[in-house]
């Protein structure tokens, strides 16, 4: 692939804590590599106003993998910029031309409320997971892998849920900014293996709870969360949901 370098502009959030109105602020980065990665760019950019006694750009960042979900930038109207499949960190700069006008704004949510410029404030995930993602089993001694046969398709369909990590793309990029998808993905990852079976009724009841709580949007089956997610959680997770959610209603006892 063809190596270039290129000059841009970058209109970036920039809001000093969560009662500042913040606002975009125009910069210029010049002679960016085409074969940098995205944050490898905005460091570039600090770099320079660092120099110029002025304060940084903050951003979320950690692994730089695509693991840990911490990059969490709207980049031109998309969650994690403009390639399919990718998160922030693993979105390299050939995706842009000379010349270009990069506008990188944090999540919008009522729920992920902004910290600092690009960072927001994402604990209400902790909280949902904390109100019913868990299992009450002996972590003693490692059993065997064969103790408890799990069939393939649904060890695979958890595997999947599994993948999740958490970034909050999916409430970005839904228009009712509902988290209907990450919690989904992780009513999945536990609804479908037999170590889930304990807590199933409990767990979904608490942690949609809590997820109302939070005041995260409504989910009206858009599909923007599923198109957006860097790990390409399915849509078909939230029919499973609603599905746990409806039969642990009726059934649960008073």
């Amino acid at each position: 692939m063809e190596h270039y370098n290129m000059n841009l502009k970058l209109r970036i959030w920039r809001q000093k804590n969560k009662s500042d109105k913040g606002g975009l602020v125009d910069y210029k980065v010049e002679n960016i590599s085409s074969e940098m990665s995205f944050l490898e760019m905005i460091d570039i950019l600090n770099e320079k106003l660092v120099e110029e006694n002025k304060e940084p750009v903050a951003f979320d960042h950690d692994c730089r993998e695509g693991i840990c979900g911490t990059c969490s930038m709207f980049i031109n109207g998309r969650a994690h910029g403009p390639w399919h499949a990718t998160t922030t960190c693993q979105l390299h700069m050939r995706a842009f031309k000379d010349g270009d006008t990069i506008i990188i704004e944090p999540w919008r949510a009522k729920a992920f409320p902004v910290i600092k410029d690009l960072i927001v404030d994402r604990s209400s995930f902790d909280r949902i997971i904390q109100a019913g993602g868990y299992i009450s089993v002996n972590t003693g001694n490692a059993v065997d892998a064969n103790t408890i046969p799990i069939e393939k398709n649904k060890a695979d369909n958890a595997f999947a849920a599994a993948a999740c990590i958490g970034c909050g793309a999916c409430v970005a990029a839904c228009p009712n900014s509902s988290a209907m998808l990450y919690v989904s993905a992780k009513i999945s990852q536990l609804a479908l293996l037999p170590q889930g079976n304990p807590e199933r009724k409990t767990r979904v009841l608490n942690m949609v709870s809590q997820m109302d709580k939070e005041e995260f949007g409504s989910c009206t089956n858009i599909g923007a969360c599923e198109a957006e997610c860097p790990k390409e959680i399915s849509l078909e997770n939230i029919a499973r949901l609603n599905r746990e959610f409806a039969f642990a209603s009726l059934t649960s006892e008073e």
